[in-house]
């Protein structure tokens, strides 16, 4: 059995027994993540409560780690994503210091989005995402910005992008700019398997990850243990997959570089 036929049985699987996990409309959810954001709710969270050093074991922000990730659109069309945690910060508006991530997605050769998300980890561990800057292009030049956003600016607010301790069921906000980005996870499994070019991965952690803005849009996300995100999975649009070819480090050069937009503004 080749690598990718494994990999897409196992995702399968993956769906299956997400599929079973908590649809049943108990409270069990708003229990186990008490403590969490959701909807549009406000939260004081105390900037010296934070840091930029975020190990978090199911997503390590490292600076200079590169992950790279072969995606699949419902159509067949495939692009590629690399995301780099840049040795640069930034100072969000609600008071919070930033770690910066690069998120560049490319399609036979040619940037057609880019991004910087901003994130930070509180003292119990939570990784709170704070924010974007981002851009989609066309034949190298800049069609948009839409999509961006900053805690603290215009009623956004910061979200989670994954929790200190993930328990099934759990369910948080991971942002809110009302009209713009309004998602919310929730955990189903810390017990799953993912297959992918990069490898394979046991003690996965399973999200379902929805937003109210695109209700009919559904994707479920396998973080593994001390790599971070290594498939995705789009459910309510047939094909959609995202997996990951390679984690490695990069240098501190690059990672400097990474914090460099195409605009040439720097992220220091």
């Amino acid at each position: 059995m080749t690598t990718a036929t494994n990999g897409l049985l196992l995702a399968t699987c993956a769906l299956a027994l997400a599929a079973g996990c908590g649809g049943d409309g108990s409270t069990g959810g708003a229990q186990a993540g008490s403590g969490l954001p959701k909807g549009a709710e406000p939260m004081e969270l105390d900037p010296g409560d934070f840091t930029t050093e975020i190990d978090n074991r199911y997503w390590p922000m490292k600076p200079g780690t590169r992950w790279t990730y072969r995606e699949l659109d419902e159509e067949g069309k495939q692009q590629t994503v690399v995301t780099t945690v840049t040795s640069g910060t930034k100072r969000i508006a609600n008071g919070i210091t930033a770690r910066v991530v690069r998120d560049t997605v490319r399609q036979e050769g040619s940037v057609v989005e880019d991004t910087f998300d901003w994130y930070a980890q509180d003292g119990r561990g939570n990784i709170w995402y704070l924010g974007e800057d981002t851009a989609e292009f066309e034949d190298g030049v800049r069609t948009t910005r839409e999509g961006s956003w900053e805690a603290g600016v215009d009623g956004a607010l910061a979200g989670v992008a994954i929790p200190a301790e993930p328990a099934d069921d759990m369910r948080y906000r991971q942002e809110y700019y009302e009209g713009e980005a309004e998602d919310a996870g929730e955990v189903l499994s810390t017990e799953e398997q993912a297959q992918v070019p990069a490898g394979h991965y046991t003690n996965a952690l399973l999200t379902k990850d929805t937003s109210a803005l695109e209700p009919n849009v559904l994707e479920y996300k396998l973080y593994a243990p001390t790599v971070g995100p290594v498939l995705t999975l789009g459910v309510s649009r047939a094909g959609d997959r995202e997996e990951l070819l390679k984690v490695e480090t990069v240098g501190e050069a690059a990672a400097r570089a990474a914090g460099t937009t195409p605009l040439g503004r720097r992220y220091a």
